[in-house]
């Protein structure tokens, strides 16, 4: 078992198959590991990554050669399908990431739907697809994420967010065809990472969570269109990560209805009483950020232990790493794993 390679490692896993050890990851979109100290000791560098299929392909290696995280995860961002679907964003800075600028609707009626085609004509979706590609094909030992932005909040950055959570209670019918349609869409980007090698998806889905949507809402919208878009990923035979933001006890009981091979957390959630309740997860995480940031390497390493000790199938950060987290703090999270 000690000759995997990290992408036989992960797929083993997803598979429920021996593994000598759990991988160590961070998937990019929302949990993007291009932080400045890699950056800045490469010269590959963001915001210029972003649209540059080689410089994100090198940021990409990079990430993993200098982290010991046993993956590539691109895009750096989860602003290419609101981009793609008209809203205006800021690239941000060598230590900002992108974000949305501006929503392009007010409310939900507005929503003018394209047609289906338009991801594959834009061209930040072309040099992500590109890197993908030549990452894949390069370095065929170790998985390629593909990052998504999830349903809820992909509508609520292409229709302004305050007014489109207003509408999911008040006007259900155009909440769900708004989200309806950019999981089309979303599923469009996911097949063009595939087809040109991703190994794995995973979908952050941070507007999703208990706190914001409360279970009734959680279940109607959440858990529906996250599962049509893992449906369709699964039809491309290939496995997917949904990270699910925030506390968990007010949407608990429907965790095991997402149709993910696994399921990812903040590090607030107790992942060893999660599996203990759900034995049927795969689960993945949670290496606090905040200590990753501000914290020291041993207490980074004591967390990192224990989450192996009480046997979580997949270790990653369990949301998004600041740019600033110190490298050596990442390199003592990922040592660990691997000599455990």
């Amino acid at each position: 078992m000690n000759d995997l390679t990290p992408k036989e490692r992960i797929l083993r896993t997803f598979k429920r198959q021996t593994i000598d050890r759990p991988s160590i990851i961070c998937p990019g979109g929302m949990m993007n590991a291009a932080i400045v100290d890699v950056m800045n000791k490469t010269g590959h560098i963001l915001p210029q990554g972003h649209h540059d299929s080689r410089i994100m392909a090198e940021l990409a290696k990079d990430v993993h050669e200098n982290t010991g995280f046993e993956n590539f995860g691109i895009p750096f961002c989860m602003t290419v399908e609101a981009e793609v679907l008209g809203s205006e964003i800021n690239y941000g800075t060598l230590a900002c990431e992108p974000k949305i600028q501006k929503e392009l609707y007010t409310c939900a009626s507005d929503v003018i739907f394209k047609e289906l085609g338009v991801m594959e004509k834009n061209h930040r979706v072309n040099s992500i697809i590109e890197a993908t590609y030549t990452l894949s094909k390069k370095y065929p030992d170790v998985p390629v994420i593909g990052s998504l932005t999830g349903p809820i909040s992909t509508a609520a950055s292409l229709v302004d967010p305050i007014s489109f959570l207003k509408e999911l209670r008040k006007n259900p019918r155009n909440a769900h065809a708004v989200i309806d349609y950019v999981s089309n869409h979303i599923i469009e980007l996911a097949k063009l990472m595939i087809e040109n090698g991703a190994n794995v998806i995973s979908i952050a889905d941070p507007t999703a969570t208990g706190e914001i949507l409360g279970p009734k809402m959680f279940n109607e919208y959440a858990v529906r269109y996250l599962n049509k878009i893992i449906t369709a990923i699964h039809a491309m035979n290939t496995p997917v990560i949904v990270h699910i933001c925030g506390k968990m006890s007010a949407v608990k009981k429907y965790i095991p209805e997402i149709k993910s091979d696994a399921i990812s957390t903040d590090s607030s959630i107790s992942l060893k009483m999660l599996k203990a309740e759900y034995p049927q997860l795969i689960t993945m995480g949670n290496v606090s950020t905040f200590l990753l940031e501000f914290g020291v390497a041993d207490k980074i390493a004591d967390q990192t232990a224990k989450l192996v000790n009480d046997g979580i199938n997949i270790i990653s950060p369990a949301c998004g790493l600041s740019t600033s987290t110190p490298l050596k703090n990442i390199e003592s999270m990922t040592k660990i794993v691997k000599e455990l």
